[in-house]
């Protein structure tokens, strides 16, 4: 016999999306479990650059961006790494995400992420208060490097899609960089600074702290492996774990890159990519910096935290379940002695985390088609951290059928 429904609302995922759409869910008044195989936030969320940013608003893919990736995967120690034995499964995806580059597309691609991202420091403010833990978001500016001043000129692409869109800009050269950021090598000739941005000092404990927050509004989070969605009666939908079936009124499926595998045996299409990221951190660095900062060559970047300073990027397409090749991690970690000079390299520790990539660098976010009570919350790419407190006010709005804050339009599922 199925279970009877105990909650309002199950939410699948324990990461930072899940636990905002938990914390947003319990403020309605609806009861709350939260299922994932881990705790909170100990996945893919523990393991970010820390950047909250209201201001991105730039699509992963760009036009003739697609001439530099032979370059960057062909490279050791290019931002790109590809498993040529995945590249059969990779191409459809591939071909999506080529394609989303077309000029006719980007700029309303920009608005949406754009949209998604809107206060997200005030917004987070908004959930750590009186926890006693505010202070794990710091004011930031994200400062972007360039060893090239070519790639700092206010003509490309990526800034005018930023300017276009009111993002606070400053153009400035290394030297002057160096005046807000020390430890930075001399070999960096420009620099942009996106102002007016956030960080947070350390991902993971965001993420408890606001699970604890859950945990004290009445939210219930269970540890177990999600085996299946099922549909139930109206009014009912269920999810099997190993430790039986889970019954609840309505479900929101927030589990990143595993997402798009729960829904495929329910007939439901999404092209969902595990796009692979590591970190390095060093534990005594010997430096501080007083911002995030952007390698624009390396692609990856960099974060003063509690626990040292983090280096996270690369992006690795092999599948969800490969093993990790921590000469990833390496890498990152010889950029960024290029770019610190004095850092203290002596103690170490890497990771890696799967990223859930869509091709057109929107998540999804809405009700699942032909699914009665089973909604989406995946899909958020580079920009989980940032997006996870719009998200959870715009699940508890789509599930207690309220106004939205913003037009969910751009995040459907049947835009695929």
């Amino acid at each position: 016999m199925p279970e009877t429904p105990k909650h309002d609302i199950t939410v699948i995922g324990a990461g930072i999306v899940g636990i905002c759409c938990a914390l947003e869910l319990a403020a309605s008044g609806r009861s709350v479990r939260v299922i994932d195989r881990d705790g909170p936030a100990e996945g893919t969320s523990s393991g970010n650059a820390g950047v909250i940013s209201p201001w991105s608003c730039v699509p992963q893919s760009l036009p003739e961006q697609w001439k530099r990736i032979p370059r960057w995967t062909l490279s050791k120690e290019g931002p790109v790494a590809l498993r040529w034995g995945y590249l059969p499964t990779l191409l459809p995806w591939l071909g999506r995400f080529l394609a989303s580059a077309q000029v006719s597309r980007i700029g309303s691609i920009a608005d949406a992420i754009l949209a998604l991202n809107h206060n997200c420091p005030g917004l987070y403010r908004t959930l750590l208060r009186d926890t006693g833990q505010e202070s794990l978001i710091q004011d930031s500016s994200y400062i972007h490097v360039f060893r090239d001043k070519l790639q700092a000129d206010p003509a490309q692409l990526q800034w005018v899609l930023r300017r276009e869109r009111g993002v606070p800009l400053e153009f400035v050269s290394g030297d002057e960089v160096r005046e807000i950021e020390p430890a930075l090598s001399s070999d960096y000739q420009a620099a942009v600074l996106i102002l007016d941005q956030a960080r947070t000092l350390n991902p993971a404990r965001l993420g408890q702290v606001l699970a604890q927050r859950a945990q004290n509004q009445g939210v219930v989070f269970a540890r177990a492996h999600v085996q299946e969605l099922v549909p139930g009666e109206p009014g009912s939908f269920g999810v099997r774990t190993e430790q039986g079936m889970m019954m609840s009124k309505q479900v929101i499926l927030a589990s990143g890159a595993w997402s798009a595998r729960l829904l495929h045996p329910l007939g439901v299409r999404i092209p969902l990519e595990s796009e692979r990221g590591y970190h390095t951190v060093f534990t005594s660095p010997g430096v501080t910096l007083n911002n995030s900062i952007l390698d624009g060559d390396g692609k990856f970047a960099v974060s003063s935290m509690e626990m040292g300073l983090r280096c996270a990027g690369t992006a690795e397409f092999a599948g969800l379940d490969a093993q990790p090749d921590y000469r990833r991690a390496k890498v990152i970690a010889q950029w960024a002695r290029r770019m610190l000079p004095k850092l203290n390299t002596g103690v170490v520790s890497e990771w890696m985390g799967s990223r859930p990539s869509t091709p057109d660098s929107l998540p999804c976010i809405g009700p699942v088609p032909g699914q009665a009570g089973l909604f989406a919350a995946f899909g958020h790419g580079h920009l989980g951290l940032t997006q996870a407190p719009m998200t959870g006010r715009l699940a508890a709005a789509m599930v207690c059928d309220k106004p939205s804050p913003i037009n969910i339009t751009p995040y459907r599922l049947d835009r695929f």
